[in-house]
């Protein structure tokens, strides 16, 4: 990009952020206290993401087993933000999702979400199939699917559920602490299902409109200009310090600058105003902050392809008993 590069490495702690729904114009300085677009506040009530945490994490909450919890629109579901940065990572490649014939333009990755050429990308539908199996046997009672066949690799990962034609967000919740994927994507598919703080639980009548996507975050890099990123391909997490001295953090997914129409200046005041900051924001304000650039390969799959895909792998992940009472969304 022409800019001097500072190549993350240290392990650095992280936060989280996700997708967002509603596209907003965004002014380069909002106001005081602004909640960001959906009008949700850092707390986790918004429409779009911007994970935000004091250093701390909120009190009496318990981080999961794999790392601490991240809600994709709101912040930390629990216990302090963390990321072990991942190992570099295959960049992605255009190509259809197996066992779909002919594959959908759905279930393709996102434009920009992964590395330049054709390489093998290493999200796939089979994530999005597991994660629909995970819910429907909760959701009815079930036994568990067996474990899938697809690389149980550790990767920083998030699950997002939308609903209906709109595609109006229903739960994102991640991490970006590594975890094997197999063990990952079952913990957070419920997470994200039934305890994202901002929606009830799933239910069972929901099933039918709903969309899953899973992201797997590759390539973390710390870089000196906070400039230094691009829209529609990378995501990015800032740490700064608040004007009551606190360090903060906060990160939103590639996806998102591009869907709410911002460039560099918007996202990043988008982001401080998401982590807390309130005071005015300047041209050199801007320039203590952190950056962390990151990219993400990305997966979506409605519940119809799901279905279509258990009627002809109907064993595939150990799932023996019937298909729910119906095959359509509305």
């Amino acid at each position: 990009m022409g800019r001097k590069r500072c190549v993350g490495g240290d392990g650095s702690k992280m936060a989280a952020g996700c997708c967002g729904v509603k596209k907003q114009k965004l002014s380069s300085s909002p106001p005081s206290g602004s909640a960001g677009p959906g009008g949700g506040g850092g707390g986790g009530g918004g429409s779009h993401c911007g994970g935000a945490a004091a250093a701390g994490g909120e009190p009496g909450a318990l981080p999961p087993p794999g790392g601490p919890r991240l809600n994709g629109l709101g912040g930390l579901a629990g216990g302090a933000a963390g990321c072990a940065l991942s190992p570099p990572l295959p960049p992605s490649c255009g190509g259809g999702p197996a066992g779909l014939s002919p594959p959908s333009a759905s279930l393709l990755a996102s434009p920009g979400s992964g590395g330049p050429g054709c390489r093998k990308m290493v999200v796939s539908a089979e994530m999005c199939c597991f994660c629909f199996d995970v819910l429907y046997c909760h959701l009815y009672g079930y036994q568990p699917p067996r474990s899938p066949r697809f690389t149980n690799d550790p990767y920083p990962l998030f699950v997002t559920w939308k609903i209906g034609r709109d595609k109006r967000l229903r739960g994102c919740i991640g991490t970006f602490s590594a975890m094997n994927l197999h063990s990952g994507l079952r913990e957070y598919t419920l997470t994200s299902a039934l305890k994202d703080s901002r929606f009830p639980p799933m239910t069972r009548d929901e099933l039918p409109r709903l969309f899953c996507s899973v992201s797997l975050l590759t390539n973390f890099e710390d870089v000196c200009d906070y400039l230094d990123w691009e829209v529609g391909v990378h995501g990015i997490r800032i740490e700064f310090i608040n004007e009551k001295g606190s360090k903060r953090t906060a990160t939103y997914l590639p996806e998102v600058a591009k869907e709410q129409g911002w460039d560099h200046i918007q996202t990043i005041d988008s982001l401080l105003r998401k982590g807390g900051y309130k005071a005015p924001i300047t041209n050199e304000f801007r320039k203590t902050i952190k950056l962390t650039r990151y990219r993400s390969e990305k997966m979506t799959m409605s519940y119809t392809e799901y279905l279509a895909h258990r009627q002809h792998h109907h064993f595939q992940n150990g799932i023996g008993h019937p298909l729910p009472p119906y095959n359509h969304y509305s």
